[in-house]
């Protein structure tokens, strides 16, 4: 069963959330929050699977309450998604840095809903490649912060490739197939990049290769 906590201040967003998920046989609402303090408190008390995370509430906004759960040692199985208006906006950038595993725009169809609910909760290819693109195309628009110390030196050559090429927006299978490996060879790889350069997932995976200057955007 996935466990989800929803994070909204609008009670008519959360009921609309609920119903759907209610209807899944997989998956149960553990917990509602109406801001981002109410949330954390929660998400402590009920370990949920996943958090849907309104990204702008009081109190303690969505970015706030991504980062703490983010540092929190005893959150680390908690998995935040961000619910947003506005698409692939500021805010939603910077919390993927502060430790969202993705993020769906509110008015996002429901079988997209449900299915990253799921993918989410099995903290695998927690970002499609159409939303990695879109996470890399701010890279293109900004100066990149290079130099930051990532441990990248600890990474086998073979991780290497792998992180490139989730920085390029590929999804396991396309990985596998670049690499001539199998698509559970090529999952094992990120896997292993992600506990060496200690990103939560694809998302601070694809930030962490763009930062430190591993790749470079390509600007049309």
């Amino acid at each position: 069963m996935i466990r989800v906590l929803l994070v909204d201040d609008q009670p008519l967003i959360r009921s609309g959330f609920r119903a759907l998920l209610d209807l899944e046989d997989d998956i149960a609402v553990v917990a509602e929050a109406a801001d981002g303090s109410e949330g954390l408190k929660l998400a402590r008390e009920h370990l949920p699977d996943v958090a849907l995370v309104d990204i702008r509430m009081p109190v303690v906004d969505g970015i706030e309450a991504t980062r703490r759960i983010a540092e929190d040692a005893a959150l680390a199985g908690v998995h935040v998604v961000i619910l947003t208006n506005y698409g692939l906006d500021e805010y939603v950038f910077d919390a993927l840095r502060a430790g969202a595993a993705g993020f769906l725009v509110k008015d996002v169809v429901p079988e997209d809903f449900l299915h990253a609910v799921r993918v989410a909760a099995r903290g695998d290819a927690l970002l499609a490649p159409s939303i990695t693109r879109r996470l890399i195309s701010r890279y293109v628009a900004q100066p990149l912060d290079t130099g930051i110390d990532t441990g990248l030196e600890e990474l086998t050559t073979r991780e290497r490739e792998a992180v490139v090429l989730v920085a390029r927006g590929l999804s396991n299978d396309e990985i596998a197939d670049r690499m001539v490996i199998s698509p559970l060879t090529a999952k094992t790889h990120i896997n292993r990049a992600m506990a060496k350069l200690h990103a939560r997932d694809r998302a601070q995976l694809v930030i962490l290769a763009y930062e430190s200057g591993l790749v470079t955007p390509r600007r049309s």
